[in-house]
């Protein structure tokens, strides 16, 4: 077993990884930029290293810097938790050659899953469902045009290294064809530095459905049930649920069968997650796979009482998994709190939280790395906390949703959160029987 973890993070998942490093008898080294030397992260690890000043390239994202840190702490392994160098197939390699242990996937695999384009040809000779698309990258937007009349209208299409919604079009019809590309690859050249595009066919009303996956490097992968994620906006997950109230026992263990296929067709070790649409007549087509733990993992951990950063530390110190598959025994529901201003197209707002008050009782979790007297920083993502709830049933778990929302204060000049929306949304009929695809928060009106 490792002596010593260094967690290559920041906020409620750096905290969130200490804690089960501790239980497990761990030390741990944080990193942080000098934005968050007050970060609760910084103050409950044995150790913290200052790896650079706020901008996430000259700190989170600093690869020598981290190294070095790992180095003279002596740390033998790095808990990327997820975003930043989480996906990082350089920064995986560069652990394994200092003989470090990444606890994530092997470079071989974050190459694998990285590019979407190739991702979905490893799916399809996999024999997982994908969506129908162009094989591979298009040379030019003739030979887009070309493809989309051969698919049918509507198409989106994405940038290969994409994520969180940057560098996507869908177009409608050939008039729109030439202005969404140009924009599409300008917008994935800028956020990536890199500007290839695939083109799939546009799943109208779908569902977003993903699977949990965990191998070891025994060759055993299991699935941990399903997760929905069908509430976003902007392709920025709100409100994620497990069981799915889409998802049919049958459709679970279909589902389920094709996501271990495509983890073990690469070998796949560690926790990962496979992302499916699903259309309303329940075909389900291949999407992306994320090869790190997923900001929504305590729904899965509550509804299968399974600690997975526990078992993803597990895995990288090569202890075997069960490889048993685990089916949901109640309902869990996370929403996502922001510092954002949701009557204000959801403006970031950052500063000092004067008051704060968590709720509590029985099912209710919260995951967060703020306090009073903290302040948001304006650099990071504006994500400051979870909040999960537990119960037999989803009608109930949606009612304790509500009333823990009410109870959650988080007050400081100009700070605003997406509390008051998420109450909304506990409150919407259509939410609450279950009637919504990824489309749902176009029309959602909070203020009806």
């Amino acid at each position: 077993m490792f002596k010593k973890i260094l967690i290559a993070n920041r906020g409620e998942i750096a905290l969130r990884i200490i804690r089960t490093a501790r239980e497990m008898g761990i030390k741990t080294v944080a990193v942080y930029s000098t934005a968050d030397k007050d970060s609760l992260h910084v103050r409950f690890a044995d150790e913290a290293v200052c790896i650079g000043p706020p901008p996430s390239p000259q700190s989170y994202l600093n690869i020598p810097n981290i190294i070095a840190a790992a180095e003279i702490t002596n740390a033998d392994a790095i808990h990327p938790g997820y975003g930043f160098l989480s996906e990082n197939a350089k920064f995986s390699g560069i652990c394994r050659d200092h003989g470090i242990k990444f606890i994530g996937a092997s470079p071989e695999m974050i190459n694998a899953m990285g590019d979407k384009a190739s991702a979905k040809d490893t799916m399809k000779k996999a024999g997982v469902p994908v969506i129908p698309g162009s094989d591979g990258l298009l040379a030019s937007s003739d030979e887009g045009r070309e493809l989309a009349k051969e698919i049918g209208y509507p198409v989106i299409i994405k940038a290969t290294a994409g994520g969180g919604g940057r560098g996507m079009r869908i177009i409608w019809n050939d008039e729109e064809f030439e202005r969404n590309w140009d924009s599409a690859k300008q917008e994935s050249a800028a956020a990536f530095g890199n500007d290839g595009i695939y083109m799939e066919k546009y799943v109208e009303d779908p569902r977003h459905i993903e699977i949990q996956l965990a191998g070891d490097q025994y060759g055993n992968v299991c699935h941990l049930s399903e997760r929905d994620c069908s509430i976003q906006r902007r392709h920025q997950k709100l409100i994620e649920e497990a069981p799915s109230p889409f998802i049919t026992p049958e459709l679970r263990e279909i589902m389920g069968d094709a996501a271990i296929k495509g983890a073990k067709s690469i070998n796949y070790e560690g926790l990962g997650t496979i992302e499916f649409l699903v259309d309303k007549h329940r075909n389900f087509y291949f999407m992306e796979m994320n090869t790190r733990i997923q900001v929504e993992h305590p729904v899965t951990e509550e509804v299968i009482n399974y600690d997975l950063v526990k078992e993803q530390i597990l895995i990288a110190a090569g202890v075997p998994i069960s490889g048993r598959n685990y089916l949901p025994t109640k309902h869990a529901i996370e929403c996502r709190i922001n510092a954002e201003d949701p009557q204000n197209n959801f403006r970031p707002t950052p500063g000092k939280i004067e008051y704060l008050h968590k709720p509590g009782g029985h099912g209710t979790r919260v995951d967060t790395h703020i306090y009073a007297g903290y302040t948001i920083p304006s650099n990071y993502d504006s994500m400051i906390a979870k909040l999960i709830v537990s119960a037999q049933t989803r009608e109930e778990a949606i009612i304790k949703m509500e009333r823990a929302l009410g109870e959650f204060i988080i007050e400081g000049p100009g700070i605003k959160t997406t509390i008051p929306l998420h109450i909304k949304l506990m409150q919407n009929e259509d939410f609450k029987k279950g009637n919504f695809t990824t489309a749902f928060m176009n029309t959602f009106d909070m203020n009806a």
